[in-house]
């Protein structure tokens, strides 16, 4: 049921974005009266379609992508028998290039302003997760197995990124912070100052990281807890735990922050435990039985004292936009790092599978749109590379012609589409396969070890 629920936001998502995206560009080819044939959300096999002046609208039953049909373009279709006729005032190819080069940016375009537009909403109503170093370091960062490996510890208190100090713990774990080239932290360890440095190859091994079932956070912060709420029915509401319990030992191990109780839990999976809890200044000792999954069925309530910062319009404005474009920038400097080496490629490199399993496995709006908006502003920056048969071929063609006032020829254009629907399959093959051996079972039937 959970991949099924991911499943549905992503063709969701995708339903909405590409029929934004091919909007943007029958919108504006109609503007400067060029004659759409059609526009699909979806590729075919049609499922519902309906004709209005000179264009047939459908929905394929293929979500995962969509396009419209302008006359007198040399597209995916490759009708090139259209194109040997005398042209017509209506087509595509008629239209200067001016015209021609806003119509194949309409697109993306409208990705961009889609996804700057969610980003400031999500901004404006959900406000942002502030969790202050100020707090993070009364307690320490939790270091997992591969910030352990960069030469961080757990209960060390991060001061300064690549130099500069940092007021919030999102600031140390950004990811262009950790893409900048000689990236490292500075630290207090038990009163000590000293640097670690963060590897070039990291963010290829938190890529690689990222497509395991039971990926972590390379590192956390420390968070002392009570008890909030307890679920009824579970081992906790059975074992007597209540509302306003401090847990400070579980199976013979003491307990001051939540990682910790979450290391014993996992490691007493459906067994009955020990429990010592602080019940008003009293000591209480309870049986509880943890589950198959690791966990005893209570809400923790977290005495680190984050909080969410709402803004007005106009910062939430600033601030959505700003966080939109960090993703195109980031993008564009994970891809420069994938061609240099620095980044395997299959570790970074995913199909539609890699998306869904982004999405939650419950339905949640807030956690619905974020992920929309960050793919709208992928989907307009992959969009935008200067590969022909996607919208960058024909920007990167057109641009050309503008400058040099020479138009490509159209068996060029064909050559080209043709080269490019070629790359675009080849990419498309590999995100596939690559995808596909990272499944348990195939990794098993192959004997594959991470």
């Amino acid at each position: 049921m959970d991949v099924l629920v991911q499943w549905a936001q992503l063709i969701l998502a995708l339903l909405i974005l590409v029929g934004l995206h091919e909007a943007g560009h029958m919108l504006s080819a109609k503007f400067f009266g060029m004659r759409v044939e059609k526009f699909s959300i979806g590729f075919s096999p049609t499922i519902w379609s309906f004709k209005k002046n000179d264009t047939e609208y459908a929905l394929g039953a293929i979500p995962f992508g969509g396009f419209v049909k302008i006359s007198g373009m040399i597209d995916e279709s490759l009708d090139m028998e259209s194109i040997k006729a005398e042209p017509q005032p209506w087509e595509f190819r008629s239209k200067p290039a001016w015209q021609r080069l806003i119509v194949m940016l309409g697109g993306i375009i409208v990705n961009v302003i889609t996804g700057v537009v969610i980003f400031i909403m999500i901004t404006y109503f959900n406000g942002q997760h502030v969790v202050p170093m100020t707090e993070v370091n009364k307690y320490g960062i939790v270091a997992y197995e591969m910030g352990k490996e960069i030469g961080l510890q757990t209960g060390d208190k991060i001061l300064k990124v690549n130099g500069k100090p940092i007021s919030l713990f999102s600031d140390a774990v950004g990811m262009d912070i950790l893409l900048e080239d000689g990236a490292y932290y500075t630290i207090d360890r038990n009163g000590k100052l000293m640097d670690i440095k963060i590897p070039a190859n990291f963010v290829d091994k938190l890529a690689k990281n990222s497509r395991k079932k039971d990926r972590q956070m390379f590192i956390d912060y420390a968070v002392p807890f009570k008890v909030d709420s307890v679920i009824t029915g579970t081992g906790a509401f059975r074992g007597g735990l209540k509302k306003g319990d401090k847990i400070i030992d579980i199976a013979a191990s003491k307990i001051t922050y939540f990682h910790e109780l979450q290391n014993v839990l996992k490691s007493h999976k459906d067994k009955f435990v020990a429990v010592k809890v602080d019940r008003n200044g009293t000591i209480e000792d309870l049986q509880v039985k943890i589950d198959k999954d690791g966990k005893i069925g209570f809400m923790p309530k977290i005495t680190l004292k984050d909080s969410i910062v709402y803004s007005s319009f106009g910062s939430s404005m600033v601030t959505g936009t700003k966080e939109a474009f960090s993703l195109v920038f980031f993008q564009a400097k994970a891809f420069g790092k994938i061609f240099s080496g620095e980044i395997d490629a299959r570790n970074s490199v995913g199909s539609v599978f890699s998306i869904a399993g982004q999405y939650p496995s419950t339905w949640n709006w807030p956690a619905f749109w974020l992920m929309t908006g960050m793919l709208s502003m992928v989907l307009a920056f992959m969009n935008l590379l200067p590969i022909p048969a996607l919208d960058g071929g024909h920007v990167m063609f057109l641009s050309w012609e503008i400058i040099s006032g020479k138009k490509p020829s159209d068996k060029f254009l064909e050559t080209a589409q043709k080269i490019g629907m070629i790359l675009l399959l080849s990419l498309m093959v590999f995100a596939l396969t690559n995808d596909i051996m990272n499944f348990e079972w195939v990794k098993a039937l192959f004997g594959i070890t991470d």
